[in-house]
């Protein structure tokens, strides 16, 4: 019940901490945008961070056709929206084909790392689905950056949808605008709790702009004086990747077709996809731009943009603007080709999927032109922003960067012939000689206690090695039926030990009859495996790197505090020995020259101040003076012995004296761990044992005293590993036979 209380008041404190330190952070977000179609999707998301910078960071980045005079030049329209611009990318390879398009993929891929290193924002906002996004989500996914996408699980019915799938497989997180986007990306194995039901962020300026009163001075603007309201047509055609010919075909039966049909007609110029180039010839061949019925454009601002299809007799083309926005307003939508027949429309869109003749398009455009049809919401109700926002601050940083799929149950095959089976299964015997127990325990290569025994650690040598090799090979035989396959054993024990010999030198006072011991022979000898030894501090150490805290640091110390104070130091990725083998006899770090005497016959240590020994001495000297027991604590008469628990609880009631002990030994273990910063500077000191959640805090306040400015950021974490004895002693075995790092 005393460990329970404890280990609950340890994730209360680091959930506590994790809060606040979350509420001081403002989240950076980069928002990558490549062209005029998707700024349209990604500005509202722009200005609602921009609107919140108490809660965000925002960062811009432009890049691919927003940087190209023949499409517009339209990183001009973000400056005009008053957002800074981070970087500007000139990542288009001109050539219009699928080459260029690569090679466009290619030099995004070489520009973005530098921008994005120096940028390091917490979440990249991609849009959609071009070829310029996915260079984006690639570079971010390998440089570990969190990737919201927006718009995915939507089909649309060209290369795009291969696109917008391998973009949403990178990405951590989702705001889509249908709920069957949202099944489509459930059905590809997406975590549905990184998934949000957004709608589209366009809606929510569309939904509240598209009443202007001003949609006729915009209409006469691009269109001339003549010009009534539902009697002129916008055009938007873009090529089809997948099928260049055929989309430069559909393109000039479109303009045969506008041209025969007589009305005026806005025609704005294609994307910079593979086959743009052809169709802009067309187009001028045709004599498009100088037809006194046409006007050709580049682009035309978004806020205007709505006001001209809201207003339209008909749109006709390919874009998504028209099986998408243009529904919001009932505008009739005549769809031509392949390029998005998979997505979900209104009953605004007329179809003409084998766009073959002029006569075809003729036809649908008889049909359509002037109508009016339901306004449809489908793609979003005006409150996608908000939702994102909210979404964004819901992001926790601290979670694993590594996506987790959702995969469906599959039929279980024989895992005796799955490697990956075989290979969870490699285990290690792991030995733990404390002061009062003896435990060993079969670990599996993933740092799952398969199996565990525990017996009372004996008084003299013989009995001790006669046990141990008994329990080990008790374990070995359940590990035959446990499937697991023993590689070897690892010992973890108190005192000062020789890894290299197997000999453990000097034991503590704890352990008696164990010093000048060779303890790898005789373990060898009976189970004919590899021994690994090393003391308790360093194992504990091994275990962080491998399954803690330290997985990943390079320079690291662990100090654990239990009965005694012991540690290891990782330094470059390797632990630290020592010429004598005690580099990292950390409790024994002298912080007072007349201090209470420690058993290593010295004073001062921080040993004889913080250990849970040196707690319960004080304890019980309390106690013997009556000044222990206060109201509300259990009666320590019926107590079996006075311990560092009846002290810490002392504290905790109130206790005045009870409190200035712990206060001396927070101080002693402070000031010692800042004599190891200043020694090793590691980037990360890791508290194990059952007082280490105890000593965070009061350790953290003397190095915010005391430690040298440079060294006042390195972070105190106390470990989540229940058994880092036991586990480090495994480590040991399973680094040294594997040779691998999971």
């Amino acid at each position: 019940m005393e460990l329970y209380y404890l280990r609950m008041q340890r994730m209360r404190e680091k959930t506590d901490k994790m809060e606040e330190s979350k509420a001081m952070r403002k989240l950076r977000v980069c928002v990558a945008t490549c062209n005029r179609a998707d700024y349209s999707k990604l500005a509202p998301i722009m200005f609602g961070i921009k609107a919140n910078p108490d809660e965000f960071e925002l960062e811009v980045v432009v890049l691919g056709s927003h940087l190209i005079d023949d499409y517009g030049n339209t990183f001009r329209m973000i400056e005009q929206d008053d957002f800074d611009i981070g970087s500007k990318l000139h990542t288009i390879v001109r050539g219009e084909d699928e080459a260029a398009m690569v090679e466009s993929v290619g030099l995004a891929l070489v520009k973005l790392p530098d921008v994005l290193h120096r940028l390091r924002p917490d979440v990249l906002v991609v849009h959609g689905d071009r070829f310029d996004a996915l260079a984006l989500a690639t570079a971010a996914a390998l440089m570990n950056i969190r990737i919201l996408h927006l718009e995915g699980g939507e089909v649309s019915g060209t290369i795009d949808d291969s696109i917008r799938h391998a973009i949403s497989k990178l990405a951590h997180y989702h705001a889509c605008c249908t709920r069957t986007a949202e099944q489509h990306l459930i059905a590809m194995c997406e975590d549905h709790t990184r998934i949000l039901l957004a709608g589209c962020p366009s809606y929510d300026k569309l939904l509240a702009a598209h009443h202007r009163d001003d949609y006729m001075d915009i209409i006469r603007n691009w269109l001339g004086d003549n010009v009534k309201e539902d009697n002129y047509i916008v055009a938007l055609q873009h090529p089809v990747t997948t099928d260049i010919k055929n989309s430069i075909k559909i393109y000039e039966l479109m303009l045969d077709a506008l041209i025969s049909f007589n009305k005026r007609t806005l025609v704005l110029f294609p994307n910079i996809d593979a086959g743009s180039k052809e169709m802009v010839r067309v187009m001028r061949k045709k004599g498009v731009e100088q037809h006194p019925n046409f006007r050709a454009v580049k682009h035309v601002p978004f806020e205007q943009f709505i006001q001209l299809v809201c207003h339209a007799g008909a749109m006709i083309g390919n874009s998504s603007c028209g099986v998408r926005e243009a529904g919001a307003f009932g505008t009739p939508v005549i769809n031509l080709g392949s390029r998005q027949t998979g997505r979900e429309t209104g009953e605004n869109v007329l179809h003409v999927r084998d766009a073959d003749t002029q006569n075809k398009i003729y036809h649908a455009l008889e049909l359509q032109f002037g109508k009016r049809y339901p306004c449809s919401k489908i793609y979003g109700d005006g409150n996608a922003v908000p939702r994102i926002l909210k979404f964004l601050q819901t992001i926790d940083l601290d979670e694993p960067l590594q996506k987790t799929f959702c995969f469906p149950p599959v039929k279980e095959w024989d895992i005796s012939q799955d490697i990956d089976h075989i290979l969870e299964t490699q285990s290690a015997l792991a030995v733990d000689l404390g002061g009062t127990n003896l435990r060993v325990a079969i670990v599996s290569m993933r740092g799952k206690i398969v199996k565990k025994y525990t017996q009372a650690n004996p008084k003299t040598y013989e009995a001790r090695i006669e046990l141990i090799l008994k329990m080990c090979a008790e374990a070995v035989f359940d590990a035959v039926h446990l499937n697991c396959r023993i590689l070897g054993v690892g010992v973890s024990t108190g005192g000062r030990v020789n890894p290299q010999e197997g000999v453990i030198l000097h034991s503590t006072k704890l352990i008696q009859e164990w010093s000048s011991i060779d303890i790898r022979t005789p373990i060898s000898d009976a189970l004919h495996l590899p021994v690994w030894v090393d003391n308790d501090g360093n194992c504990a150490a091994l275990a962080e790197k491998k399954f803690g805290h330290g997985k990943g640091v390079e320079n690291f110390v662990t100090i654990i505090t239990g009965t005694g104070i012991g540690g290891g130091i990782i330094q470059h990725n390797e632990l630290i020995h020592g010429s004598t083998f005690c580099a990292a006899e950390l409790g024994h770090i002298m912080v007072s020259l007349d201090g209470p005497e420690c058993m290593c016959g010295s004073r001062g240590c921080i040993e004889a101040y913080a250990s849970g020994m040196a707690l319960q001495k004080e304890a019980k000297r309390l106690h013997d003076e009556e000044l222990l027991e206060v109201e509300g604590m259990v009666d320590l008469k019926k107590a079996e012995s006075i311990s560092a628990i009846h002290l810490i609880n002392a504290a905790r009631l109130g206790n005045r004296k009870a409190e200035a002990v712990l206060r001396t030994a927070g101080m002693a273990l402070g000031v010692g761990i800042v004599n190891i910063l200043h020694m090793v500077n590691p980037s990360l000191v890791i508290l194990s044992g059952v007082l280490a959640a105890h000593y965070q805090a009061p350790v953290q306040q003397v190095i915010d005293q005391r430690a040298l400015t440079s060294a006042q950021s390195i972070q105190v974490l106390t470990s989540d590993l229940e058994e880092p004895a036991l586990l480090g002693a495994a480590s040991m075995v399973l680094d040294y036979t594997t040779r691998r790092i999971y």
